[in-house]
């Protein structure tokens, strides 16, 4: 829309406002994924050149991710796990040394630039540049698990040119998309079925990537919150439970958790020293759903495998769940049969209907 070759009107100037507003909020999510990415290959290109060329390499051996994740336990994504991704993303996409900023090439181990410039096949690989403008840092970290070169490369292609979300990506690796159509007989076709059903990216969205986020320092609760409501709900949920005197000990808000290779949130998470377990608080502003109770029970048992210290009992998960003028409280025992700890957490616990009345009352209070 060009404002000199036409009359500015009301309209006119809504529709430019909002333009500019998109166009440099994407611009801006864009840049915060670029400058993730960068970082993530920076560490995996020193831990490299480390590894080769490094004083004291011996003394760490095979330990080094390990000492260095618990030296750089205060920054963000920096566990050994993800350290050994960074050094995968750097062996794996050496091109993208062609797109770091001047300050950074200075910074560079000695003859980094030159070597990895020469190693890389434009004709097979998408530049550096591509890759940046195109893929998140979340799409390049489903990609490093890609041990096949060409597979990797295939279904990188595929996110640039298809313009796949995150969430895409995953489901194709899911579905065998590369296998599929290397045995198709009309590739085109598949193709075409493929791009018609795919979820494009959302830059917009690009924010609340976990990566992301704590990449910029925020918390959780920032960023993850679905509504007004449920983050007024939440907090008063959270001060309820406190303030009822059982034993219930604060722990954490949009506790994130990762199963297998992907993120999850848990609203509010307290540990009950009576009951000496974790209770997980879940809240849906919808009606009731085994789909529910089966992401709350999910949770419950990540909780027992991954959080149980000795002497804990079984975490407990408390399921709300919430209409216009009505209110259900689920609790999930988790598969719990000790008769007399049930017992205990039956009296414990606020009764079923003391919820339903309280989020009901907080639900007019708030508003929708």
């Amino acid at each position: 829309m060009d404002i000199n070759e036409r009359e500015l009107n009301f309209q006119h100037l809504v529709g430019i406002i909002y333009k500019v507003h998109q166009e440099l909020s994407s611009n801006a999510s864009k840049a915060v994924n670029v400058s993730l990415t960068l970082r993530n290959w920076l560490i995996g290109c020193y831990i490299s050149e480390y590894k080769l060329c490094g004083a004291d390499r011996a003394k760490y051996g095979e330990q080094l991710l390990t000492e260095l994740a618990k030296k750089l336990n205060n920054l963000s994504n920096c566990n050994r796990r993800q350290l050994y991704r960074y050094l995968r993303f750097y062996r794996f996409y050496p091109q993208i040394v062609g797109s770091l900023p001047p300050q950074f090439r200075k910074h560079l181990p000695q003859n980094v630039d030159e070597q990895k410039m020469g190693t890389v096949s434009p004709q097979i690989h998408s530049s550096g540049e591509i890759l940046l403008q195109n893929l998140s840092y979340s799409h390049i970290d489903l990609l490093v698990d890609i041990d096949d070169g060409i597979k990797r490369i295939f279904y990188e292609v595929e996110c640039i040119q298809s313009h796949w979300s995150v969430r895409e990506l995953k489901r194709q690796l899911g579905s065998l998309y590369y296998e599929r159509s290397g045995l198709s007989l009309d590739k085109k076709k598949l193709y075409s079925l493929i791009s018609s059903c795919a979820e494009k990216k959302d830059y917009k969205l690009a924010i609340r990537d976990p990566y992301v986020f704590e990449f910029l320092g925020l918390k959780p609760r920032e960023v993850m919150s679905e509504s007004h409501l449920e983050d007024q709900l939440i907090e008063k949920i959270q001060e309820f439970l406190l303030e009822m005197g059982h034993g219930f000990c604060f722990e954490s808000r949009q506790k994130r958790i990762l199963i297998g290779d992907e993120h999850f949130f848990v609203d509010l998470v307290f540990y009950h020293r009576i009951l000496k377990c974790h209770i997980l608080v879940e809240l849906k502003l919808e009606s009731f759903s085994h789909e529910n109770v089966g992401q709350l029970n999910t949770y419950v048992s990540w909780f027992k495998c991954n959080m149980m210290d000795k002497g804990d009992n079984p975490p407990i998960g408390i399921l709300l769940c919430t209409e216009k003028n009505h209110a259900l409280a689920e609790y999930a025992l988790a598969g719990m049969d000790n008769k007399l700890f049930v017992s205990k957490y039956m009296l414990q616990l606020p009764k079923k209907n003391e919820m339903e009345k309280f989020i009901e009352e907080k639900i007019k209070e708030i508003g929708p």
